[in-house]
């Protein structure tokens, strides 16, 4: 099935053009003037689980994120957003916004959205969604030690190296902050999937899980999200208001919850990110 078909399909009207937006990502006219994207998933239930991340983020109606049109096996026909320039007022709005999304909660860490599947995608890179016992030990389990195996296969890191990492697992108790009930995460949360809009930012392609706030802020502030400061402080400012402020030392924590992406991007793209990943590490024990 092509993306014409899958449209057609999935969503239906009369469609009057289309064109490749990215990769295997495709924005297609619709006669009215309505667009949509057609995207085809990277893997096994790939759609179903960002359409089902879609529809619980957006629940809410905290942060916007595109309708869910339909999905199959194969493709997720939704919204079309046009975008937008930055603003400074739209950061600070959004950053709002993402702390009362936070807020709203999870079943557990780990725990999938409602009809999603537990293995699901970050990217092109499969991701595990199974709630664990707390934060440190769900996050050792499935978001550091089954990228740094996949790793070491790769013979990107050494055995000490390795055992730097296994060691942070170790202390993940003692270095990550108070605990936290698990919030309800976008989970990549980096500066492409910040969607500026004519109406403010909108959410797009989650990973959407029950996991730590800190981690979608640490995602942000990996590859220069526009407008970040007044994300940040729009966000400090909401989770105040909220009664639930950052815990002390949320900053020096932007490493250790980096490390999963870090992790991830080395064991799909190689040693650059390997490199980052051990300094992130590093930072995180010191």
């Amino acid at each position: 099935m092509n993306a014409r078909e899958a449209v057609e399909r999935l969503r239906g009207g009369e469609i009057t053009g289309i064109r490749q937006w990215g990769g295997s990502i495709f924005l297609v006219s619709l006669d009215g003037g309505e667009a949509v994207i057609a995207k085809q998933g990277v893997g096994p239930r790939a759609t179903a689980a960002e359409a089902a991340g879609l529809r619980w983020l957006a629940e809410s109606g905290d942060v916007p994120l595109p309708q869910v049109h339909g999905y199959d096996d194969e493709w997720l026909v939704m919204q079309f957003i046009p975008p937008a320039s930055p603003s400074p007022e739209a950061g600070e709005t959004f950053g709002r916004r993402l702390a009362k999304l936070h807020l709203r909660g999870a079943d557990g860490y780990g725990s999938p959205p409602p009809g999603g599947p537990a293995d699901a995608w970050m990217g092109v890179a499969p991701m595990r969604n199974e709630v664990g016992p707390d934060w440190p030990s769900f996050y050792a389990q499935h978001r550091i030690l089954p990228y740094l195996r996949d790793c070491v296969d790769q013979q990107l890191f050494s055995k000490d190296e390795a055992q730097l990492f296994e060691q942070l697992c170790d202390r993940l108790g003692e270095v990550g902050g108070p605990p936290e009930p698990p919030a309800r995460v976008h989970g990549d949360a980096w500066s492409g999937n910040v969607h500026w809009a004519s109406d403010g930012v909108w959410l797009i392609d989650p990973a959407a899980h029950g996991g730590h706030r800190e981690g979608d802020l640490a995602m942000l502030q990996l590859f220069g999200t526009s407008q970040l400061s007044h994300i940040l402080g729009g966000y400090a400012e909401g989770a105040r208001d909220e009664g639930a402020p950052l815990a002390d030392g949320w900053r020096d924590r932007v490493p250790l919850h980096q490390l999963f992406p870090l992790l991830m991007h080395a064991a799909v793209f190689g040693g650059g990110y390997a490199r980052q990943a051990l300094t992130a590490a590093r930072a995180t024990l010191r």
